[in-house]
């Protein structure tokens, strides 16, 4: 071989093996891109579990396990019964990394500096400045004392058993409002509407909250949630912007929801929901009731509630708080209550620094001739339970009288 057949051996070895490195480069970044935009895969990890306040857990099983259960049968209850609907804060370890594919054992996003951050991140002081006046002072303290005691709380019934949760659902309830820097977890019949109303205002979207339609509130895609950002987007505002939830006691959400959902006309939840529910839990249906789903019935929609294999999923007008928000996984520096809606908004309002002129409305969102869903209407509503039924209800929503110290209904005989 003479040198010129070196010379053009050598450069055509060097040609390929370039184009074969672009290639292989090419390749990586091809992959770490794919790998970033999986936001779902990115977790996290908190040291939460829950342990019945004043009991062992073997005890508070024993108080609500349903009459005519034998110890085995007892145990097996209870065990489904806190795993499956009452799992601490919704977070289950139900995926460990031992049991993640193969490709995400050894491959590694650009955002992977996330894994391993602890929520939540200090409470916020809030900042008092824009408050005037002396009236607000009662209000002051009773908040005050609603995050004191959910932090107390929390801190509580931390142990040792490490849970895992994905970062992008722990956030996809939460509306972001950036001009005055805040977050807003939706808690469904407890003023959400009203409340995305005034964050529409706040963001410049709308003049006034009374011109907002419920169409435009609930589908017009005008607020952006939490998990639409990246990690570092979500972080940031985790840490840097003011919290609140507004909550509700729990069994008058529950029967505020049904009132919503199966007794008026609705072209999704009759259909959907109540086709399932009136096909599994009613005997002898007639087939008008299975083919539209209207006329769901109370008891009707608590034995779905209740059941560990729902014809059909949850739904957020009536899935726990404490799944919806995570309120001791996400420090909330706000916390409303219903019951004191007004009064707790506006101070809300004046504590973020909102333009004077916007108050919280006061209109009902729907079905405005209805009477409000009160404590009598909900005695009304229980009475159509047996007592398991009611103590089981009750015990679904367990954490989220704890966390937000309601006081636990009395299961009447």
């Amino acid at each position: 071989m003479n040198l010129r057949q070196v010379f053009v051996s050598v450069l055509l070895f060097g040609v390929a093996g370039l184009l074969l490195f672009m290639y292989l480069q090419a390749w990586i970044e091809e992959q770490h891109t794919g790998s970033g935009k999986k936001l779902q895969q990115e977790t996290i990890n908190q040291d939460f579990t829950l342990q019945p306040l004043g009991m062992p857990r073997k005890a508070a099983w024993r108080r609500i396990a349903p009459v005519g259960l034998s110890n085995p049968e007892m145990a097996v209850s209870s065990s489904r019964h806190w795993q499956g609907r009452a799992d601490p804060f919704g977070v289950v370890a139900a995926s460990s990394r031992s049991r993640l594919p193969e490709q995400k054992k050894t491959s590694e996003s650009p955002l992977s500096w996330f894994r391993g951050v602890y929520l939540p991140p200090a409470l916020h002081t809030l900042n008092k400045t824009f408050v005037k006046g002396g009236e607000w002072q009662d209000i002051d303290s009773t908040q005050e004392k609603r995050r004191a005691f959910l932090q107390g709380f929390c801190g509580k019934h931390n142990s040792r058993k490490k849970l895992q949760t994905h970062l992008v659902h722990l956030v996809s309830r939460i509306y972001v409002e950036d001009r005055h820097k805040l977050l807003y977890c939706e808690v469904p019949k407890a003023g959400c509407s009203n409340w995305k109303r005034v964050l529409m205002v706040l963001s410049g979207l709308a003049a006034s909250a009374n011109n907002i339609s419920h169409d435009d509130v609930h589908y017009g895609k005008h607020l952006r949630k939490l998990d639409s950002y990246d990690l570092k987007g979500i972080y940031t505002r985790l840490n840097m912007y003011t919290k609140f939830i507004f909550v509700r006691d729990p069994m008058e959400r529950l029967v505020s929801a049904f009132r919503d959902k199966f007794e008026h006309p609705n072209s999704y939840y009759h259909p959907v929901f109540g086709k399932a529910i009136i096909k599994k839990y009613r005997h002898n249906a007639d087939e008008e009731a299975l083919k539209t789903g209207s006329g769901v019935k109370f008891k009707e929609f608590i034995q779905y509630l209740l059941d560990s294999h729902r014809p059909i999923g949850m739904d957020i007008h009536w899935e726990q708080v404490s799944k919806l928000c995570y309120p001791c996984l996400i420090n909330y520096d706000f916390i409303g209550k219903f019951e004191t809606l007004e009064e707790d908004a506006n101070y809300f309002l004046q504590l973020v620094g909102a333009p004077a002129n916007l108050k919280f409305p006061k209109f009902k969102d729907r079905h405005s001739s209805d009477e409000r869903t009160s404590t009598e209407v909900v005695r009304q509503y229980l009475k159509e339970l047996s007592k398991e039924e009611r103590q089981l209800t009750y015990d679904f929503y367990y954490l989220d009288y704890l966390m937000f110290n309601y006081t636990s209904p009395l299961v009447e005989h």
